[in-house]
């Protein structure tokens, strides 16, 4: 199963011998973190933790939806496959799994959106991700809006008409929700669009984990019009 950035579009990492390095020293570097919430989580409840991250337990698994595939994640060794051919997930996406099963404490879902900026620190790089998220998705559908409904609708967006003229929510996660809300521009003003969290996320991710998450849906609705 290829990476949540590989499978949104993002960089493939083909090519030049030093990106292929980064990558396989980023990997060895996420596997000792993974190790370390492998650690966390052993010595706690297979039952509290999937009750607070809202997913379900089968045997010895943890199962939960994660974008749109049915993810198992066995308990004896954390490690996560799809449940329908049991192929192993990515290292990256091993690591956003078992962040969210460490983070998560339970909190309802507030029905509230909030920016970028107003999770923890998330003001600190705003603008960064403003600009690999929001400024890219008005780049590609801010003269076409239209398009962005039929994108949407490809992957699972819900329609949020109360948000922006175009809004539509995305659920990546069992208690995660995303959105997408855009703004056409006219001759006065350019087109604009944000990707937004729900208030409760950071109760279920912290915050570079919530910004992939963004920047993996903004590549997804990408892919969608290609």
């Amino acid at each position: 199963m290829s990476g949540l950035i590989d499978a949104a579009g993002g960089d493939q990492f083909h090519g030049k011998d030093a990106v292929d390095n980064a990558r396989e020293a980023w990997e060895e570097s996420m596997e000792r973190r993974l190790e370390l919430l492998r650690d966390e989580l052993r010595d706690r409840n297979i039952g509290h933790v999937s009750n607070l991250c809202g997913a379900k337990i089968l045997k010895n698994q943890i199962v939960l939806r994660y974008w749109d595939q049915d993810i198992a994640i066995e308990w004896d060794t954390l490690s996560a496959s799809l449940l329908a051919n049991k192929e192993p997930c990515s290292t990256f996406d091993n690591a956003m799994l078992l962040y969210y099963l460490n983070t998560a404490d339970g909190t309802s879902m507030a029905d509230s959106w909030i920016g970028f900026r107003e999770l923890p620190d998330g003001g600190f790089y705003h603008q960064a991700f403003q600009g690999y998220s929001g400024n890219k998705i008005a780049a590609i559908y801010g003269n076409d809006p239209d398009q962005l409904v039929r994108s949407a609708a490809k992957i699972g967006g819900e329609a949020l008409p109360s948000l922006a003229p175009y809004a539509y929510a995305f659920t990546p996660l069992p208690r995660i929700r995303l959105a997408v809300a855009l703004w056409p521009g006219d001759e006065d003003f350019p087109s604009r669009a944000s990707v937004l969290f729900d208030a409760s996320s950071s109760h279920y991710l912290p915050t570079d984990g919530l910004a992939l998450l963004g920047s993996g849906l903004a590549g997804r609705l990408i892919k969608a019009k290609g």
